[in-house]
């Protein structure tokens, strides 16, 4: 039996997707949507105005707000609750080093821009394959 959930969210539609996926398919599971505030680098403008910050911590938090805000929104017209939580580093890493809490992982196909895809490589695809839980992907 299925009892606990991690749902990587990123604001994109594939996230909104693998959300309402694991909303419908395990409505008596405890679900845990996590945003993962990339670490900063030449590619990802938005990570390095986080890491000028004086408060990364506070920082990540604010840039997190709005997605998991956006998740709460999903989870409330399938009047279920969910848990939200937010790390920062690398996303891969953040989500497998989560894993091993949950029963089972649900995330998008892909998320981003073309460019994150192609620099940043693809987080689904790494995740299927390094898991210690099962993965489904959502497209």
């Amino acid at each position: 039996m299925i009892a606990r959930v991690l749902v990587p969210v990123d604001g994109s539609e594939m996230a909104t997707y693998a959300l309402e996926y694991a909303l419908e398919t395990y409505p008596d599971a405890d679900i845990t949507a996590l945003h993962v505030v990339g670490v900063p680098s030449a590619m990802w403008g938005e990570a390095s105005g986080i890491a000028l910050s004086d408060d990364i911590e506070e920082a990540a938090k604010d840039h997190a707000r709005a997605v998991l805000e956006d998740a709460r929104e999903t989870a409330a017209t399938y009047d279920a609750e969910l848990a939200t939580d937010i790390e920062l580093g690398h996303p891969v890493r953040a989500i497998l080093e989560r894993a091993d809490d949950f029963d089972t992982v649900v995330i998008g196909a892909h998320s981003g821009t073309l460019s994150e895809r192609l620099f940043v490589g693809n987080v689904a695809e790494k995740v299927v394959r390094r898991s210690p839980v099962p993965v489904t992907v959502v497209r």
